[in-house]
């Protein structure tokens, strides 16, 4: 989880901004009234002057004086806008009126011609100018606003920008610190970035290897660059699977890689997200393990063998001594003899099993429909089954996909399956075959209403010489773990004492 960034601590504001709130009113009313005292002075001053100045009735002090009286409307309208411009210019021309009447030569309502329109023009620019003002002012004041939602528009940015940040690093030192490598490429699969761990595995620097194409850090790939390829193609979502990997410098990798699309918050794709994590110690682990493994099975297989064949050896040994102590009884010898064929017969089936087991016939892979084997199969498996009272119960998916396999291998694990399943209900039931699909595989279950698995045996059924029948070789579902194996499945089974069996063969589907 993201940090969030720590929250600003308040800074102390400037003496001016720190004032209480109720001289800030109070100094504007002082600046306006000290505004207001300034135009009555100038309006009073040239009053005055216009009265005392010596010009008296002189028309050019007289038009001198006149234009005087723009300074203080002018001010006005600067300072309080259209109003204060209108009131000035109404004030002067109160107080020039009177000079008017006793210099102009033909009055009009008192007035000489030239003075009125110097009256006119008092409010004609009182107006205009402070029109101006005003809307200069509105420009500003939109300015300021403007400039407010800039500023706090900047300080969320800055605030978005530390938080991305902080995930930035936080995302970084994740990266760094895990011990799977992680390799980002573009759409072109061109390597975006590399972190610690898959320069360690690759044995090569960030530097050396970012806006380089993918297959140039590998000598070989193991198919590497085809899976991402599919994905970022979008033929595949994602991949996971074990390589061999060989690096540059000819380093041998044994790795789990998985490879996944990369995309932003709107969806569109930025590339692709590769993991590899280095299973070379785990695999060697792994191949000791699975080698010991196959010694202890050796061993319990030459242990099985020893035991299947010493027994039929010891009837044979018998019956041959039987015969000999006959005294050539042709019924005894005819009772011995056809029980060392049966027991010939015994030690054919174990030969006969071992070497299926040992020497498996190399699978002939191709696209199988499933439910076409289990037909073929359940046809030739039914006579069988009626004579034991099993009635088969068939349920095949009509959406189920086809499954890359050797059908002939697959009715021989099939066949084994419903073998096993009938003769667990010697007194007769049902046996249920379905098929389906779910999550890149295809399965194929087989539930009988048998008596069960016994708890100790369970774990043991798959082991060669196990057998819950006194009659069976032991290495029937040895040889179904085998084929299922080699055809990258898997099989499971499910089984309480009293409510009958379950066997599940998992296949890859078809892509």
């Amino acid at each position: 989880m993201a940090q969030e960034a720590p929250e600003a601590t308040p800074q102390p504001m400037p003496a001016a901004e720190s004032a209480p709130a109720a001289e800030q009113p109070r100094a504007v009313r002082l600046r306006r009234m000290r505004d207001v005292l300034t135009i009555a002075a100038m309006l009073v001053a040239i009053t005055i002057l216009h009265t005392f100045g010596g010009g008296g009735r002189d028309i050019q002090f007289h038009e001198f004086y006149r234009r005087l009286y723009y300074l203080p409307i002018l001010y006005a309208a600067f300072v309080f806008g259209m109003r204060g411009g209108l009131l000035a210019a109404i004030a002067s021309a109160i107080l020039y009126a009177p000079w008017g009447e006793t210099v102009g030569a033909q009055p009009l309502l008192g007035l000489a011609p030239g003075d009125g329109l110097e009256l006119v023009m008092y409010l004609v620019m009182g107006a205009l100018f402070g029109r101006l003002r005003d809307l200069e002012e509105h420009k500003t004041r939109d300015l300021r606003q403007v400039s407010a939602r800039l500023e706090e528009a900047y300080r969320a940015l800055e605030e978005r920008a530390m938080q991305l940040l902080a995930i930035q690093d936080y995302t970084q030192s994740i990266l760094r610190s895990i011990t799977s490598g992680v390799v980002t490429v573009g759409p072109d699969v061109s390597v975006a970035t590399v972190n610690p761990a898959a320069e360690r595995i690759l044995g090569i620097a960030e530097d050396a290897v970012t806006a380089r194409s993918l297959p140039a850090l590998f000598r070989e790939d193991g198919g590497l660059t085809t899976d991402v390829r599919k994905v970022l193609e979008g033929r595949i979502p994602r991949t996971m699977r074990d390589l061999r990997l060989v690096t540059v410098d000819g380093k041998v990798v044994h790795a789990q890689v998985s490879v996944s699309r990369m995309r932003d918050i709107g969806g569109r794709k930025l590339g692709a997200v590769v993991t590899v994590e280095d299973v070379s110690d785990i695999k060697l682990l792994t191949e000791q393990l699975i080698r010991a493994d196959r010694l202890a099975a050796m061993g319990e297989l030459t242990a099985g063998v020893a035991h299947e064949v010493r027994n039929p050896l010891g009837i044979i040994r018998a019956s041959v001594q039987l015969m000999e102590d006959a005294e050539c009884s042709r019924e005894r010898v005819r009772e011995a003899a056809e029980v060392i064929k049966q027991e010939i017969d015994r030690l054919d089936r174990v030969i006969k099993a071992l070497l299926d087991f040992g020497r498996p016939a190399t699978p002939t892979m191709r696209p199988v429909a499933v439910s076409q084997v289990l037909e073929d199969v359940a046809l030739f498996s039914r006579t069988f089954a009626s004579r034991a009272h099993v009635q088969i119960v068939e349920k095949y998916s009509a959406t189920a996909p086809d499954v890359v396999a050797d059908p002939e291998q697959l009715k021989q694990v099939f066949v084994n399956l419903i073998s096993n399943a009938v003769q667990a209900m010697p007194g007769g039931g049902t046996l249920t075959i379905e098929t389906g699909a779910d999550e890149g595989f295809v399965f194929i279950r087989f539930s009988d209403t048998g008596p069960g698995i016994p708890d100790d045996m369970r774990d043991k059924i798959f082991d060669p010489f196990v057998s819950t029948r006194d009659d069976g070789t032991g290495l029937g579902l040895t040889i179904v773990h085998r084929i299922v194996d080699e055809h990258d499945g898997h099989i499971e089974v499910a089984s309480e004492p009293g409510n009958g069996t379950t066997f599940t063969v998992w296949l890859p589907a078809l892509q």
